[in-house]
C-alpha cells in the first residue's frame, strides 16, 4: 500500500477535498452535528461505508460535533500515514455528510504531539513508550505512537548532549493552515512573543511570558 507524500495530501485537498485537513500523521475533518442522535447516525453510515471499503478510520463523537481522522497502517515502516485509499474513503465520508445535510468546519481540527529534546531517542524512547502506552515497542522512527490514540505522540527532537537545559519539553500545536495566523496572533495578544518564525507556515516558535515554548504547526512547506 503507497503512501503519499504530504505535498500529494495537501494537493487531494485543494482537488475536491475541501472538507479535510492533514495534520501530523493523518487526514483529519470535523463535522457539527445537532445531537448525539444525529451525530450517531452520521457515525453509523460512515461506518458502514469504511467496513464496506475494508477501512479502519477513527471517528470519535463528542459534544456537538463528529471528528474523522484517515490513515492506514505499514506494516513494512511502521506507524500510520496516509494513502489513496484514505483519499478515496475521505471524498466518500464527505459524500455522506451532504446527505446527512452536515458542513464541515476543518479549520476546527487541531493534534497536540509532544517534543523532547534527545540525543539518543533510542535510548530514552522504550521507556516512554512503556509508560504512555504499556508496550516499549510502540516507537516509529523517532516518536512514540499509541496504536489506539489515548495519549499524544511524543516525538523526539535530536539534540547535542548537553546539561539539563531549562525546557526539555515543547508542545507542537498541528492546526489546519487558515487559522494559524490568527491562532498564533490570539496568543501574542494573550501575552506570548514570536521567538521564531523563519520557518513559518511549516512552524512558528512562541513563548509565554515565563519563555515556555510551544511550536504552532501545519502542513505547509513540508516534504
Amino acid at each position: 500500500m503507497e503512501t503519499l507524500s504530504t505535498p500529494a495530501v495537501l494537493a487531494a485537498v485543494v482537488d475536491g477535498l475541501g472538507d479535510w485537513r492533514k495534520l501530523a500523521q493523518s487526514l483529519t475533518t470535523r463535522y457539527p452535528v445537532a445531537d448525539i442522535v444525529a451525530g450517531a447516525a452520521f457515525v453509523a453510515a460512515v461506518a458502514e461505508a469504511a467496513a464496506s471499503a475494508g477501512r479502519d478510520p477513527e471517528v470519535r463523537l463528542g459534544h456537538g460535533c463528529v471528528d474523522v481522522a484517515l490513515s492506514s497502517e505499514d506494516d513494512t515502516r511502521g506507524g500510520r500515514w496516509i494513502t489513496a485509499q484514505d483519499l478515496d474513503l475521505a471524498r466518500t465520508i464527505s459524500g455522506i455528510a451532504r446527505e446527512h445535510d452536515l458542513t464541515a468546519t476543518p479549520g476546527a481540527v487541531a493534534q497536540v504531539e509532544l517534543g523532547l529534546d534527545t540525543a539518543d531517542d533510542t535510548a530514552v524512547g522504550p521507556f516512554w513508550s512503556a509508560l504512555l502506552t504499556g508496550d516499549p515497542g510502540n516507537t516509529v522512527f523517532d516518536t512514540v505512537l499509541d496504536p489506539t490514540n489515548r495519549v499524544p505522540n511524543v516525538w523526539f527532537q535530536r539534540t547535542d548532549a548537553h546539561d539539563t537545559p531549562r525546557q526539555r519539553w515543547h508542545i507542537d500545536l498541528w492546526l489546519a493552515p487558515e487559522v494559524a495566523r490568527e491562532r498564533i496572533a490570539a496568543a501574542v495578544a494573550a501575552g506570548g512573543t514570536v521567538i521564531d518564525a523563519s520557518e513559518a507556515p511549516s512552524f512558528t516558535v512562541l513563548a509565554d511570558a515565563d519563555g515556555n515554548k510551544v511550536c504552532v504547526c501545519t502542513a505547509l512547506d513540508r516534504g
